[in-house]
């Protein structure tokens, strides 16, 4: 934790006061416990007097037009332009970061983009995205913001996605998922000394995320793991990883398999083969694991979609390009009829790789 002095922040919840005088941050299972003037290990959450605060409320280390496949959602308006955005700092120690630039960063002029949630509102619709995402950093940390553009965004019919690694308590994450239409929760590993060594957090609370997200809201789902060569690459830890997931979770969650490149504290470890992510989408799939990918490699078989029925190609994907489209507006298998799990809404979206940065000013478009 910091001693710096924090700037004016935005006043936010989820937190109480102890008996020996310092405030608990209750918004995540780290429960920094502050004296007036220090922040949390996140960084942007701090205690200001008798209160606690958002230092990072209506600013961006900035925003740009990405395919939503790169969030990734596979199953998710497929095709479709999102308007990407994240603050600063991390509720996580991840050693392995791969954004650690942003999330690490305790630098307040990383945060150089400034826009109300009315802003975002008004850039996405007249964009014309379908979705904006919370993602760079975890959208946990500035939950008051999110939220608040969350809702303008639904106001004119925008949707809303998380990108997050599902470290929240139960509270907060009620709140959070009221308002978003998908999140990507990112999986990191499978055992508690992978989390607690690697991380600086538990498995448990990021379990419960997942069972809260899937059986007690209407949010889209889909899962990431990146895999780490050495760390949590194993068949077996994979094996039952994705076994939980089908008991748990359901069969139609898809999971993506991601390729480490090294970095951060992990600049020794080398970048994940192409090999590793093969067989993990097997061993998934072979434990009944319907829809499972590759990503960020070049893998037209590892990032297609199939039908779990008959085993059409319903979604071809070269990178961020989609060729093949075998589903009806409503996600049926045109072949066999049977239905492709997913939020899908008329013929697929050309917006394929582009990329597309922006600067968004506080009180204008």
């Amino acid at each position: 934790m910091s001693d710096c002095p924090i700037e004016a922040g935005f006043p936010v919840g989820y937190w109480h006061r102890l008996d020996d005088g310092r405030l608990q941050c209750d918004l995540c299972p780290r429960f920094c416990k502050l004296h007036d003037g220090q922040r949390g290990l996140c960084f942007v959450r701090g205690r200001q007097g008798n209160t606690m605060v958002l230092t990072t409320y209506g600013r961006s280390s900035g925003y740009c037009i990405d395919p939503i496949e790169k969030k990734p959602f596979n199953h998710f308006l497929p095709g479709s332009p999102v308007l990407s955005f994240g603050t600063a700092g991390c509720n996580l120690a991840c050693k392995f970061c791969q954004n650690w630039d942003i999330s690490k960063s305790r630098e307040i002029d990383t945060l150089a983009d400034e826009a109300s949630p009315e802003t975002i509102a008004d850039v996405v619709q007249q964009r014309g995205c379908k979705s904006v995402a919370y993602t760079y950093n975890d959208p946990v940390i500035f939950h008051e913001y999110a939220i608040d553009v969350a809702r303008a965004c639904h106001a004119v019919g925008v949707r809303s996605v998380a990108v997050t690694a599902g470290y929240v308590c139960a509270e907060p994450r009620f709140e959070f998922y009221r308002d978003m239409d998908a999140a990507n929760v990112d999986l990191k590993g499978f055992s508690e000394t992978f989390y607690h060594k690697l991380t600086g957090g538990h498995l448990q609370p990021v379990l419960e995320t997942l069972e809260y997200i899937k059986h007690e809201t209407n949010v889209w789902l889909e899962l990431t793991t990146l895999l780490i060569p050495g760390q949590n690459d194993s068949e077996q830890e994979i094996n039952a990883m994705t076994q939980w997931v089908v008991e748990e979770l359901g069969p139609d969650v898809p999971m993506h398999f991601t390729a480490f490149h090294p970095d951060w504290k992990m600049r020794d470890v080398p970048a994940t083969p192409v090999s590793s992510l093969t067989r993990a989408r097997q061993i998934a799939m072979q434990n009944g694991v319907r829809y499972a990918y590759t990503g960020n490699v070049r893998d037209e078989a590892g990032g297609s979609t199939y039908c779990h029925q008959c085993g059409i190609k319903l979604i071809g994907r070269d990178g961020y390009i989609l060729s093949d489209w075998n589903l009806s507006d409503d996600g049926h298998c045109l072949s066999c009829g049977a239905v492709c799990a997913g939020v899908f809404q008329g013929p697929a979206g050309d917006w394929g790789a582009k990329r597309q940065p922006l600067q968004l000013q506080a009180n204008s478009v």
